[in-house]
């Protein structure tokens, strides 16, 4: 029998007037997000981690009002985990809905994180949910479900990872309207810590200082460089009374790399400016 442990699922919220997520616009991404909600269009969020892509659908849903079901998509998560299942309970064996069949009946926003990284019949599955026939066919029961008119499809994936290897086809990109996340600018991201952590505004410069120092030393060949939420996490700990060196060194540099040369050459940088 099947079981529900392979995916990770974020159940169905919707935001109170005291939770509502701190999101910094950078450019006109709310503004498109109101268009392509109005126009049923399905949404896709490129960038790197912990640019905001998710901070981003939280703050939106919560402008709309919407309920949000999130699902951190991995290697295999597949269509069977999105759409349900058949589960034994008890003597009888009854179906169970998945999150993108919820989503899609009772008109919430699905958020479909790295979605790259899931298996290709997961795209299948989404592909009449993109397009204009906005329904969801369940093979299983033989029954084919119309979208609600506020059920919202949005997918995000980070386009440097892995390249070449986690990608999306040409024929799934154009399904979507597409934006793209990059890191703030300097001023934007460091109010964007200080609002997040309360830390005071000269040391929340010197942690965006840091981080795009080591953004730009492109010859380190990291994988990933230092998001915005590393920063929070550095602010974080910073503010709460751990010295700031070691903060640093534990929430953005080896976070980074497991390299030991490469994580004393951060370290030391690092550590003269901060």
């Amino acid at each position: 029998m099947e079981t529900t442990d392979t995916i990770n699922i974020k159940p169905k919220t919707k935001i109170s007037s005291e939770e509502i997520p701190f999101y910094k616009p950078i450019d006109r991404e709310v503004e498109v997000f109101q268009h392509a909600f109005k126009n049923r269009l399905p949404m896709l969020l490129k960038g790197p981690t912990g640019t905001g892509k998710t901070r981003f659908v939280e703050f939106m849903a919560h402008q709309f009002e919407q309920s949000i079901i999130t699902v951190s998509c991995h290697e295999e998560t597949s269509s069977t985990d999105l759409i349900g299942r058949y589960i034994i309970k008890g003597a009888e064996t009854i179906w169970v809905d998945g999150p993108l069949t919820n989503a899609v009946k009772e008109g919430a926003i699905l958020y479909l994180d790295e979605i790259a990284e899931a298996r290709p019949d997961v795209v299948v599955a989404i592909h009449s949910l993109t397009d204009h026939r906005k329904e969801l066919y369940i093979d299983k029961l033989g029954i084919t479900v119309k979208a609600h008119p506020d059920f919202m499809l949005v997918a995000s994936f980070n386009p440097g990872y892995q390249k070449g290897f986690k990608e999306l086809k040409p024929s799934t990109r154009q399904r979507f309207v597409a934006l793209s996340f990059k890191y703030p600018e300097p001023k934007i991201e460091t109010e964007i810590v200080q609002t997040e952590t309360g830390l005071d505004k000269d040391t929340s410069k010197k942690l965006v200082n840091i981080a795009n120092k080591i953004r730009n030393l492109t010859e380190l060949g990291l994988t990933e460089t230092v998001s915005t939420r590393l920063l929070v996490d550095a602010a974080m700990l910073i503010n709460s009374g751990l010295p700031k060196r070691l903060s640093v060194k534990v929430a953005i540099v080896e976070p980074l790399t497991d390299d030991l040369e490469i994580t004393q050459a951060l370290t030391d940088l690092c550590d003269l400016m901060i």
